[in-house]
């Protein structure tokens, strides 16, 4: 089974698995979220964001107040004191160059203060419903135990989930392969409940051999 078949058929299970969840939000909401989610556990993230947005909506809002002051808000997420610094910079940028907007383009996204690949790419699949492919830690372990690449490194996975899907399931794949990241395909993943082992290298490598003893 090449990897366009195989896609379709993990893509079709998950969205059974996980009902439609996916929905466009601001784009600045998200690029901010997705700046403090680097290196920072999801709970974290999200208490800091939901602290942030309770006061604060916009660029302008945010270029205006002290770095201090944002630092104490955005205490959940680890690295918040230079988070704070580039969340002014984005802020300030944004008003300046783009009048309050944020882009869409990857180029122009990339070179935002701290922006890379990952945090651009989730812009573009969840601010804008423009088809990316967000690899993080989840995707690029379950692409890589799926048998759909075989890569050292989220941007290397990227590269290569280019190359091989379908543009009409990039803007899926994040949203899917992380919830069953979080759910099933772990660090110790639960491959007995995992309803893609049919289709997984890690599996028929690890299980199937064992069970056949």
């Amino acid at each position: 089974m090449n990897p366009e078949q195989k896609i379709e058929k993990v893509i079709k299970i998950l969205e059974k698995e996980y009902p439609p969840f996916f929905e466009t939000s601001d784009p600045f909401e998200v690029l901010i979220t997705t700046v403090l989610s680097q290196r920072t556990r999801d709970e974290n993230t999200e208490a800091a964001a939901s602290n942030l947005f309770k006061k604060y909506k916009t660029p302008e809002q945010l270029a205006k107040i002290t770095t201090h002051e944002l630092e104490k808000i955005i205490k959940p997420v680890g690295f918040y004191r230079q988070k704070a610094k580039r969340i002014k910079e984005i802020s300030k940028i944004l008003v300046e160059k783009y009048n309050g907007k944020v882009p869409n383009k990857l180029e122009e996204l990339l070179s935002l203060p701290g922006v890379g690949k990952k945090t651009a790419n989730c812009v573009l699949v969840y601010g804008f419903k423009i088809p990316a492919i967000p690899v993080d830690v989840h995707v690029h372990v379950i692409s890589n135990r799926l048998g759909l690449v075989k890569t050292k490194n989220p941007e290397q996975t990227e590269i290569e989930l280019m190359k091989t899907i379908p543009k009409n399931y990039w803007i899926k794949l994040n949203a899917l392969f992380v919830t069953h990241g979080k759910k099933i395909c772990k660090a110790k993943p639960k491959c007995e409940i995992c309803r893609l082992k049919k289709y997984c290298n890690y599996f028929s490598k690890n299980f199937k051999s064992h069970h056949s003893k």
